[in-house]
């Protein structure tokens, strides 16, 4: 996750150490984030796109503030892990000593169509 000071630039920002001079610090928060586990796609042939999600996320408790999620392909090393998603939460959101939870939409966290 990324602070409000991070602006996304897909022209300049391709992996993961683009974004670390912005990511979240703070307890309950370790540097790289969380896993997605149970990662799926789908094919959803009404809307015409593949969905792609993965179960909710959670650091708890945690005393954090971000403003977006980066999902990334990580390669164990930060100069290689590919940027995929900017994922913006509209505003800041806090926790101090409570859960922070990243629910996914139910649709999925992203999609791919025409």
């Amino acid at each position: 996750m990324v602070t409000s000071s991070y602006t996304p630039d897909k022209d300049a920002h391709d992996y993961f150490d683009d974004i670390i001079p912005n990511e979240v610090s703070g307890t309950g928060y370790v540097s790289g984030g969380q896993t997605l586990e149970n990662k799926a796609i789908s094919q959803d042939n009404d809307n015409d796109r593949a969905e792609f999600d993965a179960d909710d996320v959670s650091w708890n408790p945690s005393t954090i503030t971000a403003r977006a999620a980066i999902i990334y392909k990580a390669t164990g090393t930060d100069s290689t892990s590919t940027l995929i998603a900017y994922i913006d939460f509209g505003a800041d959101y806090s926790t101090t000593g409570e859960d922070f939870t990243i629910e996914w939409d139910s649709e999925g966290i992203l999609y791919l169509g025409e």
